[in-house]
Formats: C-alpha cells, sequence, structure tokens
C-alpha cells in the first residue's frame, strides 16, 4: 500500500529560507540604511548558432549582467538625493559639462544577505559599477508618502563569494 508522508515528515527540521528583507546594500558614499528596495544581479548568455546541413546546433555565446534597479528612501538628513549627485558629477558635472574618467566613477558594491540573527549568509560583490539612470521621482500634493530616488546600476562583473 502507497504511503502518505505529512509536509513535516518531507521538509528538513533545519530548514530556514532566505528572507526578503533581511539584506544590507553597501556602496561607498550612500548610506545602508536609505536603501529601500535592491534587485540581486541578473546574467544573460547569447547563444550562437551553428548551422549545419539540414540542422542547428547552440552553443553559449557571450555573457552580460544585466543592470540592477535601487530604489533609495531620500531623507531630509542625511540627504539621499545629495549623496546620489556626489556620484553622478564623478561621471558627469552638469554645471561645466566635463565627464569623469572610470576610475572616478566606478565604484564597488556588496549586497548582503542576512539570517535571523544577522549573519552574513549570502554575499554578491558587484565590481565596477555606476548610475546609468537616476529618477528622483514625482512630487504630488495630494499624497503623505515619502519621496525615494530610483537607480538603475550596471556593473562590469558580479561574483557570487558565498
Amino acid at each position: 500500500m502507497a504511503e502518505t508522508l505529512s509536509v513535516a515528515e518531507m521538509l528538513p527540521n533545519r530548514y530556514e529560507p532566505k528572507r526578503k528583507f533581511r539584506w544590507v546594500f553597501a556602496i561607498e558614499g550612500i548610506d545602508s540604511f536609505l536603501m529601500k528596495t535592491a534587485a540581486r544581479p541578473s546574467i544573460t548568455t547569447e547563444e550562437t548558432e551553428i548551422p549545419f546541413m539540414n540542422s542547428t546546433r547552440y552553443v553559449a555565446g557571450k555573457t552580460k549582467f544585466e543592470q540592477i534597479s535601487v530604489v533609495l528612501n531620500d531623507a531630509i538628513a542625511p540627504s539621499g538625493a545629495q549623496m546620489v549627485m556626489e556620484w553622478i558629477r564623478t561621471h558627469f558635472e552638469s554645471v561645466s559639462g566635463r565627464a569623469g574618467y572610470a576610475d572616478f566613477y566606478k565604484r564597488d558594491i556588496e549586497i548582503k544577505l542576512l539570517d535571523p540573527v544577522g549573519t552574513v549568509v549570502e554575499l554578491w560583490q558587484g565590481k565596477g559599477c555606476w548610475i546609468v539612470s537616476a529618477n528622483f521621482g514625482d512630487l504630488d500634493y495630494g499624497s503623505q508618502d515619502p519621496t525615494d530616488i530610483s537607480l538603475s546600476i550596471r556593473g562590469d562583473n558580479w561574483v557570487l563569494q558565498y
């Protein structure tokens, strides 16, 4: 006769999922406590088509890391907008129109996922990251919601350390 297992018998007792609300996003020059939402890296690998006679084969082509999105709470003090603009000014100064060297504006980023007691259980390190777009949000007299800042960040490489 077939045996029916309960959920408690199928799941291990030490199972603890990673939670979406336990993380720290560290960027030099921007306070971590201002972070509201963030995305973990996503990877896209192009395909290379190899036609041969009456068939087609595929192999992996170039791989790239996609932009990640980050939303910050825009506080009065310390000013989130000011922190973001200081980073943007390292690759584009709107007053003078000057651009900056990659060495000035590329920064390393860390995304740390935490367990219930605060131990880092997953560490992503972004290398050569910079702001592709910054949206300082809209204003509305009819709303009491706090303002926030949306960023799109491009990184040269992401490494999952553990």
